[in-house]
């Protein structure tokens, strides 16, 4: 979470503290795209869009927001060149170590979602060692999606829901919406109220599908590199100003 940018500790004036999503969803789109702009090779978008997401990481700390979910890697990004999956796999063991010690002086509770199976063992060591030493943390809820797909992760929770009425330990009659999200990675969290999706696309892109039922989407622009505090303040104002109906009237 380190930043060498300014903090700014309070909540801006404008923005209602009893009205804060209590958590946030981020696709954190366009990375590549800022790297072309600017002459640079992909991987440098990434390492910038690393910054972006300690920023934003330490900015619901500073402004009261629980809880924040990012979609880091999917099941489709396998299909990108070596040269950038490696990358971003090294790119992430690098961060889950160079940040825990600040995740545990700031109380993040870090979690990770999604098969990491597949992921390099090395990288799984840096995941369980970050998550094991901030397990008891009470600060924001930090869940980083590595190797995840809204749709597999729905599969699994109904696979294993089908073993359960297999064995005899619930009937199929009682299988409702509660037991499916129960059985979801996001199982102890509050559904997401917002979602924010940087680079312009309209899409949610096999993320979080089941929890993304009744959120907020937020789509700027803004490449994910350049994500910041005042764009995440323009994303809370005009969360601020949405009337959530949930399908009432």
């Amino acid at each position: 979470m380190t930043s060498n940018a300014t903090s700014l500790i309070e909540l801006p004036t404008d923005l209602d503290c009893t009205h804060l999503p209590k958590h946030i969803a981020a696709i954190m789109d366009g990375n590549g795209r800022w790297a072309k702009r600017r002459g640079f090779p992909r991987m440098m978008g990434h390492k910038h869009g690393a910054n972006a997401l300690r920023e934003l990481l330490r900015c619901c700390k500073d402004w009261g927001i629980g809880a924040l979910t990012v979609y880091a890697f999917s099941t489709e990004n396998w299909g990108r060149s070596i040269e950038e999956v490696d990358f971003l796999m090294t790119l992430f063991e690098n961060l889950f170590q160079i940040e825990l010690a600040e995740m545990v002086a700031e109380q993040v509770k870090l979690d990770v979602v999604g098969n990491l199976d597949n992921v390099p063992p090395s990288l799984r060591s840096a995941i369980d060692r970050a998550v094991t030493a901030t397990q008891d943390n009470q600060g924001v809820r930090f869940t980083v999606a590595i190797n995840y797909g809204g749709r597999q992760e729905i599969v699994r929770a109904c696979q294993t829901i089908a073993t359960q009425v297999q064995q005899g330990l619930i009937k199929s009659t009682d299988i409702d919406e509660n037991t499916i999200s129960k059985h979801l990675h996001t199982a102890d969290l509050p559904d997401p109220d917002l979602l924010i999706r940087t680079s312009g696309e309209m899409r949610i892109s096999n993320f979080l599908l089941w929890q993304l039922a009744y959120a907020e989407i937020y789509v700027t622009d803004t490449l994910w590199p350049d994500f910041d505090r005042r764009a995440f303040h323009l994303a809370l104002l005009d969360y601020q100003q949405r009337h959530r109906r949930f399908g009432k009237a």
